[in-house]
C-alpha cells in the first residue's frame, strides 16, 4: 500500500483510478474506504486513454523508438529512458499531455 500520508507531500493526495483488474482488489477498495478522509479518488472508465495524460507521454516515447532497429532489449530500454528524461525536463510537454485530456489541475 502507498506510504505517503497527508502532510508529507505538501498538498492533497489524489488517486486517479483506472479500473485495471489489479486495482479492483478487495484490499485496494478497503484501503480507499479506510482513508477516505484524506484520499481523493477519481475513478476512470475501464479503458479511457483520452482521459489519461500518460497516454500522451507514451505516444511521444513510441514515436521516438517506434522505428528503432535495436540489436537487443538494452538498446530499447536506453532509448525509452532517454526520451522519458527529455520529456521530464520539458514541463510544457507534460502540460500539453494533460491539456489534451481536457482535465485541469485546480490550485
Amino acid at each position: 500500500m502507498p506510504a505517503a500520508r497527508p502532510g508529507q507531500l505538501g498538498g492533497p493526495i489524489v488517486l486517479v483510478w483506472d479500473n485495471v483488474r489489479l486495482h479492483l482488489t478487495r484490499g485496494m477498495r478497503a484501503f480507499i474506504e479506510k482513508n477516505a478522509d484524506w484520499l481523493t479518488v477519481f475513478q476512470l472508465p475501464t479503458y479511457a486513454p483520452d482521459l489519461n495524460p500518460q497516454e500522451g507521454i507514451w505516444s511521444l516515447v513510441k514515436r521516438e523508438v517506434g522505428n528503432l532497429a535495436a540489436a537487443d532489449l538494452s538498446q530499447v530500454t536506453r532509448a525509452v529512458k532517454r526520451k522519458l528524461k527529455q520529456i521530464q525536463y520539458r514541463p510544457e510537454t507534460v502540460d500539453g499531455c494533460l491539456t489534451g485530456t481536457g482535465l485541469t489541475i485546480n490550485d
